[in-house]
C-alpha cells in the first residue's frame, strides 16, 4: 500500500488524469479514513479539506482543484448512512472477510463507493466504479483494485442478498 501521509490527486493521474468530482472522491476516501484513524469530528475535517486541501499546495504537493460540494457530499452522505452502508458493503463481501476486518483505507473506499452507487441514481454506475477503482490503484495493488471492482459490481448490480435489484437505494 502506499502510503497516505501527503498523498496528493498526482497520484492517481498516473491511471486517469482526475476531473473535479475524481479529485473530490479522493479526497472524501481521505477524509473518511482520516476521522476514522483520528477521531476527528465531520465539520472539522471537512473544514480542513475545504481551507488547507482542495487544490492548495500541501508540503510541495500540489492538490488538483476538486468539486466542493461533491466531496462534501460524499463525506457527509457517508457519515449519516454508514449504518445502512455497512451492511450492504458486508453482504458483497465474502463471508471471511468481513468489513471490520478490512484495513481502514479500503473501508473509506468502499463506503464512499456505496454511498455513491445507492444514494446517486443520477450518475452512472459505471462511472462510479470506475473513478473508485482508480482511487484504490492510487494505494494498492491490482489485486486490492480487482477485489474493489467485483464489491462494487456486486453492489451495482444487485447481486447482494437482501438489497433490490439496481442498487439504486432510494
Amino acid at each position: 500500500m502506499r502510503e497516505l501521509s501527503g498523498q496528493s490527486t498526482s497520484t492517481i493521474d498516473a491511471v486517469r488524469p482526475a476531473n473535479k468530482r475524481g479529485a473530490a472522491r479522493l479526497a472524501a476516501v481521505q477524509a473518511l479514513y482520516q476521522m476514522e484513524v483520528s477521531g476527528a469530528g465531520l465539520d472539522e475535517v471537512l473544514a480542513e479539506y475545504e481551507t488547507t486541501r482542495l487544490g492548495c499546495d500541501v508540503d510541495g504537493e500540489q492538490y488538483l482543484a476538486a468539486d466542493a460540494g461533491w466531496f462534501r457530499g460524499i463525506v457527509a452522505g457517508v457519515v449519516a448512512r454508514q449504518k445502512s452502508l455497512d451492511p450492504t458493503i458486508n453482504r458483497a463481501l465474502t463471508p471471511d472477510w468481513p468489513l471490520a476486518r478490512i484495513e481502514v483505507l479500503l473501508r473509506a473506499i468502499l463506503r464512499a463507493a456505496t454511498f455513491e452507487l445507492t444514494e446517486r441514481p443520477d450518475v452512472p454506475h459505471a462511472v462510479v466504479i470506475d473513478e473508485y477503482v482508480d482511487v484504490a490503484h492510487a494505494f494498492f495493488d491490482d489485486d486490492v483494485a480487482a477485489m474493489v471492482n467485483g464489491v462494487l459490481d456486486r453492489i451495482a448490480h444487485g447481486r447482494v442478498p437482501g438489497d433490490a435489484p439496481g442498487g439504486s437505494g432510494s
